[in-house]
């Protein structure tokens, strides 16, 4: 299999930004780009689309530190990578440091990462009730602790550790520059900021003044920004604005591998655009889907995988409903090939409307907490034995 040839576009040449790689302890970022780890999304499959279009860090899929450390079947196919990955990236999610502890050294004694990334900054109510993802930083004890004992467990083979996380619950707790700070001085290699507290989940507008805030705060240590990032010209906009090391991309790629193309070019100061037309974007969407039937080695769970992607590749283009509906029901491979073959090849790359933001961002939400997690910012005894019994079963959502 190789990779989808995509037309390239000339916009007006962009000034080249003066931003050099990306220094995590020993590894060497050359493009300071990092695909955000996403739950269901950012498997082996969708990782290798989108090296093949630029140059960057990927990581996988969270996976929860007790089912790692348990070997569930279906972590150790979260954390599995192609033998061709320069590093072998792995976000973990943990609410209990002993947990987190003997997950980073399982990574580490058998060599199965060359990045490990902690996950304080998702905000799915199964993760945040149990006091995890962004909820966790709000008690500083259990967030210094977990975050001590993950960079020393992952100091022992000297791979470089980092954190990402949300500006806090709400407006009224915010967390993130005692966090940051906090991880600075526990010794991570970088610390990465989703401008939106756990309240917003992913609407609005991200908060790129709280990154350039936090980037301010940490003069001593890489900071990198993640949130809207729609296209290679909002990568450089966020940088330009907020002084980071680097961007961190999530939805913003969905249904668009070929965007690590155009980041790639934007820092390098190149012009060149990728703009698909149809028939370029049906032939990534296949080629997605026989990359899955590889990872899952099961065609049936394959098909029902890559359903979730035709909203987000097909977005802007003409595509009849009645047609989208079979994709979303596509059984086999040989069924996709055909719908694919009802596309008019010729339709070329629709502009804005293929642009911008992807998926549902959902509504402002109150915050699924334990009980009353708000009350200090320290665990007390009962919330302490309920942290140690609260690990998910494999990912964090």
């Amino acid at each position: 299999m190789t990779a989808v040839p995509i037309a390239l576009s000339e916009a007006p040449a962009p000034a080249r930004l003066e931003l050099p790689p990306l220094k995590l302890g020993n590894l060497t970022v050359e493009t300071p780009v990092v695909l955000a780890p996403m739950a269901g999304i950012t498997n082996k499959a969708f990782r290798r689309l989108c090296r093949e279009f630029g140059g960057g860090l990927y990581v996988a899929e969270m996976v929860t530190s007790r089912a790692l450390v348990e070997r569930h079947p279906e972590s150790l196919r979260i954390i599995s990578h192609d033998d061709d990955e320069k590093v072998r990236s792995v976000q973990l999610y943990g609410v209990d440091p002993v947990t987190v502890g003997r997950a980073v050294r399982m990574l580490v004694e058998e060599g199965r990462a060359d990045h490990i990334d902690l996950n304080f900054g998702c905000p799915v109510p199964k993760v945040t009730k149990r006091g995890g993802g962004s909820a966790l930083p709000w008690k500083t004890d259990l967030f210094r602790s977990i975050v001590t004992t993950a960079v020393r467990e992952a100091q022992r083979g000297d791979i470089p550790l980092t954190i990402k996380m949300r500006k806090g619950i709400d407006d009224d707790h915010l967390t993130y520059l005692e966090a940051g700070r906090i991880a600075r001085d526990a010794g991570v290699a970088a610390v990465a900021l989703h401008g939106r507290t756990c309240a917003q989940f992913y609407s609005g507008t991200a908060d790129w003044d709280a990154i350039a805030r936090l980037r301010e705060a940490l003069p001593d240590v890489p900071v990198l920004g993640n949130g809207d990032i729609w296209s290679a010209e909002d990568a450089m906009r966020m940088v330009r604005h907020t002084g980071v090391d680097g961007v961190v991309v999530g939805r913003g790629c969905q249904g668009r591998p070929w965007l690590f193309g155009d980041l790639q070019a934007a820092f390098e100061g190149r012009a060149e655009r990728n703009r698909p037309g149809l028939a370029a974007v049906a032939e990534a969407f296949y080629r997605h889907a026989e990359l899955l039937v590889d990872y899952f080695e099961d065609e049936d769970k394959a098909l029902r995988d890559i359903r979730k992607h035709v909203a987000w590749y097909f977005k802007g283009y003409t595509v009849g409903g009645e047609l989208r509906a079979k994709l979303a029901q596509v059984p086999t491979l040989a069924v996709l090939r055909e719908l694919l073959g009802e596309l008019d090849p010729e339709a070329s790359y629709p502009g804005a409307d293929a642009e911008g933001p992807r998926g549902r961002a959902g509504s402002p939400k109150r915050p699924a907490l334990p009980d009353k997690w708000l009350e200090s910012r320290s665990m007390d005894a009962g919330q302490t034995r309920d942290i140690a019994a609260a690990e998910l079963d494999v990912s964090g959502g």
